[in-house]
């Protein structure tokens, strides 16, 4: 399909649910794969597998958006964003294979997507209730680790991250951040964040990328989803100053915990 043909294909109704999440994404920093995967999948009646990998390409587009500011900024981590990656790609392509094994439209498929799907949206909304209280148990009973222990674990945050985007296309945002901020302390929140952003980027990339050669992916959907989303990130996030960050990040944990309980019991 050519341009001509997306543009004329471009739904009001994808570019509103972009406009609505990519403004929470301004706000909060998080919220992208937790909201749009189930909005598409609850909402629309997308396939969950079409979901995911729209949703992947999705993300990786605002992320590249996202990255390039903290970039020019000098908010990341480059180190951080290489060990994280060094677990994530390998375990993104293994875990595409294993889709491709299993068979995407295959029943058994969908239902490990919907369940895995749950999981992760309990783990973001986990991390954005009690990141603080987390942090706190953290510091009582393991406080700083040895350097070369921090870099295994790194790898290892973000191999569990490649598995669970890559089926769920949710975790790279609240759960890779809270992960960050425990192994990393001392680290800069913004820093924190931008590394996390920056490593979402190859991540969702590769996984999407993976989705379409399984033909998961429904373009004129992305493009309707990225013209909602861009602009709305981009004016949502001059604004961000204004907003009440605590009450916004609670408001979305209800929702995401309201939502994988309807995965969980989605048969």
């Amino acid at each position: 399909m050519n341009l001509s043909n997306f543009i004329t294909h471009i739904d009001p109704l994808y570019v509103l649910s972009g406009v609505l999440v990519g403004a929470l994404v301004g706000f909060t920093g998080v919220g992208g794969g937790s909201l749009m995967t189930p909005l598409l999948i609850l909402v629309f009646g997308i396939h969950p597998a079409t979901a995911v990998g729209t949703d992947l390409l999705y993300a990786s587009a605002t992320k590249t958006a996202g990255s390039a500011v903290h970039g020019f900024n000098g908010t990341i981590d480059w180190k951080v964003v290489g060990l994280l990656a060094l677990g994530s790609v390998p375990m993104t392509a293994l875990t595409v294979l294993l889709l491709y094994w299993l068979g995407i439209d295959s029943k058994s498929t969908q239902l490990i997507i919907t369940k895995v799907l749950g999981f992760a949206l309990f783990l973001a909304a986990l991390a954005l209730f009690a990141r603080k209280p987390l942090m706190s148990l953290y510091e009582k009973r393991v406080g700083e680790l040895p350097p070369r222990r921090v870099a295994w674990l790194t790898v290892t945050t973000g191999a569990v991250l490649g598995v669970l985007v890559t089926i769920s296309s949710v975790g790279a945002g609240a759960i890779g951040v809270t992960a960050l901020v425990l192994l990393y302390p001392k680290m800069e929140a913004r820093r924190i964040v931008g590394s996390d952003v920056a490593h979402a980027v190859p991540l969702t990339l590769i996984a999407g990328l993976g989705h379409s050669i399984l033909g998961t992916v429904n373009y004129p959907m992305l493009v309707s989803l990225l013209v909602g989303s861009l602009p709305a990130i981009v004016v949502s996030s001059v604004a961000a100053a204004r907003a009440s960050d605590t009450t916004v990040r609670v408001a979305l944990g209800v929702v995401l915990l309201l939502v994988c309980a309807r995965f969980w019991f989605l048969h």
